[in-house]
């Protein structure tokens, strides 16, 4: 089975551990054939707390590491102090 990975933005990094990371997925509108944004949020799991707001980053899904958590973060790939 393939494992899935997305690419966001991280949005919260107050919890311990745990990134909000936000996905946004562009689609045609099922009857109008707009292109309307959509977002997605992932609690996603930050082992040593290095991500921080604005981080733009590669998640893989994972087992459920807690409720709502079943992401872990994979790489950083620009930092929000770079830009």
């Amino acid at each position: 089975m393939a494992v899935k990975e997305r690419v966001g933005v991280v949005v919260s990094d107050k919890m311990n551990k745990t990134v909000v990371v936000a996905v946004e997925n562009r689609a045609a509108h099922s009857k109008y054939g707009k292109i309307v944004v959509q977002t997605k949020r992932y609690k996603a799991h930050d082992e040593d707390n290095q991500c921080k707001e604005g981080d733009r980053v590669r998640i893989q899904e994972t087992r459920p590491l807690s409720r709502t958590k079943r992401w872990k973060v994979i790489e950083i790939l620009t930092s929000a102090a770079e830009v």
